[in-house]
């Protein structure tokens, strides 16, 4: 997939996120063999790793978390690359930038892949590596991060949990979770200087995400979603190199080439009958490949002609405040979209106090920042109280500038009147 798409370029600096599963630990397993010396076709970029401790919000005890990370840590440390362990209640203390593209998304394009290669080759023989491989860091920065406290404070895993607890339903609670892991990856990547994000999502996985995203309203942003390649951060590229294997594939490549795996469970819920519907589109799926072996392939490639287009914005007031893609909510009238907008309105109008109203208000005045999908997953996620900081953060600060923007427009008319009377 690397040699085929030519994304990643010899001396990038590329983050690889890992989740202790099969699909994740293969990707690990082939990375590993592309940069050894004895490879034919060797890989050329400088590999970093990442885990994100999700124990919290999937029920673990705090031993049982310790157990886990330890176990990741052997296997992190056994590779030899620079790693870095995060847990998932630090996403509450990211930045709002996070919420907005770096520089270099729309910019000037970058040098050819072969113009990369040979400035590529120049500066490993100026830097007298006869064998033209990728230099590793040093000793001294492959232990990952200084030693911290092995788990975060109590104080923060209660306000994670207080998160997870508002979400009302089991979909909405899959959805946050995702975008948490995402942003705390990112934010990741830019602070440690990578380029390149690699996620280990096999084509079994993605061709649930695109029938999950369509079922969720993101039918215009599949492309981005479980593409090779998603540019919607600007300065950090996320690709997907397993995209092609399907889970069986990779199953039996673990078990042939004994690929140690981290199992975490899934999020706990208390409706078995019904859970989330990225769980009833994996049943669906998974089902129906059984008796049918070619319905994964068939949906992974219808995924693979749609052109990512749409999720393009060409400004930030067209931007989705959470998944920054662009905002589909054209003819509002002629979607579904608009009983969404009407079931908003009642909140404040049915009571007296100025703080209940003040609240809907708020909530109300995140609604035009969103998109349709990410409009149904706000209305469940709970009070704004419970919301990460940087979301609010960063929704506070559009809404501002748009009322500037909005009052700016409105001043020339009102000094016009003077002169024209």
């Amino acid at each position: 997939m690397l040699g085929k798409n030519r994304v990643i370029f010899p001396g990038d600096k590329v983050l690889l996120a890992l989740s202790g599963g099969p699909a994740s630990s293969a990707m690990l397993r082939q990375v590993q063999e592309g940069l050894s010396r004895e490879t034919a076709k060797r890989l050329r970029f400088i590999p970093g790793l990442i885990y994100v401790d999700e124990g919290a919000v999937r029920g673990q005890s705090p031993a049982q978390r310790e157990e886990s990370l330890a176990r990741m840590e052997t296997l992190l440390q056994a590779t030899g690359f620079p790693y870095h362990l995060a847990h998932l209640e630090q996403a509450l203390e990211l930045p709002a930038s996070i919420l907005r593209p770096g520089p270099g998304g729309s910019g000037e394009p970058g040098p050819s892949y072969k113009e990369a290669v040979e400035g590529f080759i120049q500066q490993q023989r100026q830097e007298g590596d006869g064998d033209g491989g990728t230099s590793l860091p040093s000793l001294s920065t492959r232990v990952g991060d200084p030693p911290a406290p092995r788990l975060p404070a109590a104080a923060r895993t209660q306000e994670l949990l207080r998160l997870f607890e508002a979400v009302e339903t089991p979909t909405a609670r899959e959805e946050l979770l995702q975008m948490l892991r995402i942003h705390l990856i990112l934010q990741t990547a830019r602070t440690r200087g990578y380029t390149k994000v690699m996620t280990g999502e096999s084509c079994t996985r993605l061709a649930i995400k695109l029938l999950t995203n369509l079922a969720l309203g993101r039918g215009a942003f599949l492309a981005v979603d479980t593409g090779f390649v998603d540019n919607r951060h600007g300065d950090v590229m996320v690709v997907r190199p397993m995209r092609e294997y399907m889970a069986k594939e990779i199953a039996f490549y673990n078990h042939f080439f004994d690929v140690p795996t981290v199992i975490a469970p899934p999020l706990p819920t208390k409706r078995r009958e019904k859970p989330s519907i990225h769980r009833l589109m994996e049943r669906f799926l998974l089902g129906l490949q059984e008796d049918f072996p070619s319905t994964i392939s068939t949906v992974y490639r219808t995924g693979e002609k749609l052109s990512p287009a749409p999720a393009k914005a060409s400004s930030e007031s067209q931007r989705c405040l959470l998944c920054l893609c662009a905002l589909d909510i054209a003819g509002e009238e002629e979607l579904a979209l608009e009983p969404t907008l009407i079931t908003e309105e009642p909140e404040g109008n049915g009571c007296c106090q100025d703080t209940a109203a003040a609240g809907a208000e708020s909530r109300a005045a995140f609604i035009p920042l969103l998109c349709y999908s990410c409009r149904l997953t706000f209305k469940e996620l709970g009070p704004l109280a419970t919301l990460p900081p940087y979301v609010r953060a960063e929704a506070q600060r559009r809404i501002r500038r748009a009322e500037m923007e909005q009052q700016s427009q409105e001043v020339p008319l009102e000094d016009e009147e003077p002169g024209g009377s």
